[in-house]
């Protein structure tokens, strides 16, 4: 199978409360807060409520106890490449155990362009024609082919050849000998190959199933390096999603519900003793 390339974060951070996951557990946090999301469901998919305005970041932790790589999706589009995204494109490598924070466009090998709530129109999919899947992030993840073994083969000599071979044998091993003890050092035998290695005001936008967006905001350092990935399969082993939208919306559509008359839900057992009124 062809080698892969993705890219190792050169920084990790911690949170709490992730959403688990079999491979890599995946977190929307808002920057501004320095929250995490909340995650909501519904119908068997996971949702997250967007403040517009606010930078968020994708927070992704490796669970197993080997390196990963995750193809990054926001908004139907590749957040490492650009292109509309396909898990079969590069992503981050996450080593065992890592948990690493990525936050925005990745414009260079240095640099990204911030992940932005914003108005569906205003994000980087639908300015780049793309709005078709504007509203969610996503990850696909692949397990790393381990490395395959494969022991030399013995030489094999024709008979001529083995003959001519025997019979120099001897004359080179009196030649190293000698060589030795005049203290120049031996011939070498073999040797070893080098190691390759803007936003605008939130309005209802009918136009798009989600009232956020994700825009490509401004540009912050963001340190990361290339390594060699082989996938182990040619199908990702795992794909999560999150969908993400307004609070207002998501109260709308019946995935958060809200507490009545504005507070808690009423409980019968509340306090110990009758007050006075």
């Amino acid at each position: 199978m062809k080698a892969m390339f993705g890219l190792i974060l050169a920084l990790a951070t911690t949170t709490t409360q992730a959403h688990v996951h079999n491979l890599v557990d995946l977190q929307v946090v808002d920057r501004d807060t320095g929250r995490v999301i909340e995650v909501h469901h519904k119908g068997g998919r996971a949702y997250v409520a967007g403040e517009p305005g606010h930078r968020y970041a994708v927070m992704m932790q490796n669970r197993t106890g080997e390196r990963v790589m995750a193809v990054l999706s926001v908004d139907g589009v590749n957040a490492v490449t650009g292109e509309t995204a396909d898990p079969y494109q590069g992503g981050y490598v996450l080593g065992p155990y890592e948990r690493a924070e990525i936050n925005g466009w990745r414009k260079s090998m240095s640099e990204v362009a911030q992940f932005v709530f914003s108005a569906p129109e205003w994000s980087y999919a639908a300015r780049t024609g793309r709005p078709q899947n504007v509203g969610v992030i996503g990850i696909a993840v692949f397990r790393e082919r381990a490395p395959i073994y494969v022991p030399p083969a013995p030489p094999v000599y024709r008979d001529d050849d083995w003959r001519r071979k025997n019979a120099q044998a001897p004359s080179a091993a009196r030649e190293a000998e000698a060589t030795a003890q005049r203290g120049a050092p031996a011939p070498a035998t073999g040797g070893a190959a080098d190691a390759a290695a803007p936003y605008a005001k939130h309005q209802r936008n009918e136009d798009f199933a989600s009232e956020l967006g994700t825009a490509h905001g401004q540009r912050e350092w963001s340190q990361v390096n290339t390594t060699q990935f082989e996938r182990r399969s040619s199908r990702p082993d795992e794909i999560v999603e999150v969908q993400y939208d307004t609070f207002e919306h998501l109260v709308d559509r019946g995935v958060i519900r809200q507490p009545r008359w504005g507070r808690e839900e009423p409980r019968a057992f509340a306090g110990a003793f009758v007050p006075d009124p």
